[in-house]
């Protein structure tokens, strides 16, 4: 039993119990997988991609994963933001083969790693991605979030104050934490899904919440999926434009499965094994593009859950899964879900991205990672300011089109300082350790011969004085 956790990764909570953890677990994903057909439609200026589909290539990809990992991880994949400008531009330049081949390739590519490192070992990927990038990866991966929540809840700079919005956001926010670390018994691991439902209430008192997409949409109704050789076929000339992205997200994969296994308490990477959940990963994303869907990605939100909640049961992972693809079918529930604001997703998230970057300072903890070394504070201080800072490259040449920017940027500038930064000169510190080894040995036995002259003086002393004290006492009996 993992003494960190109520429920440990193979447990499953009473069915009851489980079905309201799957849905705070699909509450958790939602926002974030629905968020990325819109903003690739919006990049692209045409329908990409469906939210319906989003969602139904979540759930099978997340049972996809579960299955290559054995039911030893949980996980849950969501839609990826790291391609929604790759997605857009491939669209732009190849339609929706061009997009969807790449997502595709994506997922090659990720099975191919996944089998260096089943036949080779993941010793070289170890060396690539050690705690000193990992941690500041993890880090920006929250706060790189925070902006988002902050523009839920209405506190963005420039503006104007919406009372209404606020007071939603802050229900949210203040119930859920209030939920963490008051509540006891089964309330306390499901914050979030309390939060959220208490910022729903309040939003629909406050007259927030427009009912008419629920009222028009049908009860049942099928995901326009985009199937290979039926409504698209292979185009790789926007291959460039997506393959790139691969690299990103297998950091941030990596970072997310280390953030868990920090949470849980157990090594991800070792067990199930990197070359299993990279698999699972890659599987799971060419499908998604087989199917006309985003590609896939680990959800840090999810893993905020798990530790917010301390219940790491798989099952209840795949069961939201299942709840993932049902809801995809079902339109009243999807507009529903769809009118939960963004002010009450904000109050919540003000607690997930946090708790995301925390474990990201975690892990340069929990592997002491020496800060005292010059090296490792250039690597980890040139990540956190590009990776929040705003900066990005954009390469265009022809064809080509490639655009590195946030996170993706960190991850690669911090991949190659760590590989081509000279270490501290070793030589010299070497040399100055000697010399205070040499310099405390002589004190050391400068002090010793001292101690051992003053206790023979002291010794000499005192047994002179005992042998007057002696003489004395002779002499008084010899003169009795």
């Amino acid at each position: 039993m993992n003494k960190k956790m109520e429920y440990d990764t193979n447990e499953m909570p009473p069915i009851g119990k489980s079905i309201i953890l799957a849905f705070q677990h699909l509450f958790a994903m939602f926002g974030a997988t629905i968020l990325v057909p819109i903003l690739v439609n919006q990049a692209a200026g045409s329908e990409v991609l469906t939210i319906p589909v989003a969602l139904v290539t979540s759930g099978i990809g997340t049972l996809i994963y579960i299955l290559c990992t054995k039911g030893r991880s949980p996980v849950y994949l969501g839609s990826s933001f790291a391609f929604i400008t790759p997605i857009a531009a491939a669209y732009l330049k190849g339609g929706i083969s061009g997009a969807m081949t790449g997502v595709m390739v994506v997922g090659l590519i990720y099975i191919i790693i996944a089998l260096i490192i089943k036949f080779v070992g993941k010793d070289w990927l170890e060396k690539l991605l050690p705690p000193v990038v990992i941690g500041p990866m993890i880090m920006i991966i929250g706060l790189g979030l925070a902006p988002s929540a902050i523009s839920q809840i209405g506190l963005s700079s420039g503006t104007d104050l919406n009372i209404k919005v606020l007071i939603v956001a802050m229900v949210s926010f203040l119930v859920t934490a209030i939920v963490m670390t008051k509540a006891k018994g089964f309330f306390k691991i499901i914050p979030f899904l309390v939060g959220i439902i208490c910022g729903y209430i309040v939003a629909v008192c406050l007259g927030m919440i427009d009912f008419t997409p629920v009222k028009e949409a049908s009860f049942f109704s099928l995901p326009k999926f985009k199937i290979l050789f039926k409504d698209y076929s292979l185009n790789f000339s926007a291959l460039i434009t997506i393959a790139p992205i691969a690299l990103v997200t297998l950091c941030e994969h990596i970072g997310d499965h280390t953030s868990l296994g920090n949470i849980i308490g157990k090594d991800l990477i070792k067990n199930p094994g990197l070359d299993r959940t990279l698999l699972g990963d890659g599987i799971a994303t060419f499908v998604a593009g087989f199917l006309g869907g985003p590609a896939n990605t680990t959800y840090g939100e999810n893993t905020s859950v798990v530790g917010m909640t301390k219940v790491a049961s798989v099952k209840v992972i795949g069961l939201a899964g299942i709840f993932a693809i049902i809801i995809g079918f079902l339109g009243k529930f999807t507009a529903l879900i769809s009118t939960i604001p963004s002010a009450v997703l904000g109050g919540v998230s003000l607690l997930l991205y946090g708790f995301i970057a925390v474990n990201g300072l975690k892990v340069l903890i929990k592997n002491k990672v020496d800060f005292e070394n010059s090296k490792n504070i250039i690597v980890a201080s040139s990540m956190l300011v590009l990776g929040l800072g705003g900066a990005a490259i954009s390469i265009t040449k022809g064809d080509l089109s490639l655009v590195i920017s946030g996170m993706s940027l960190a991850s690669i500038v911090g991949i190659l300082l760590n590989i081509f930064l000279p270490k501290e000169n070793e030589t010299e510190v070497a040399t100055l350790v000697e010399k205070e080894v040499k310099t405390s040995k002589t004190d050391m036995l400068k002090l010793k011969k001292d101690i051992k002259d003053e206790l023979t003086v002291e010794l000499k002393e005192d047994i002179l004085e005992a042998i007057k004290d002696e003489m004395s006492t002779y002499k008084k009996k010899g003169k009795k």
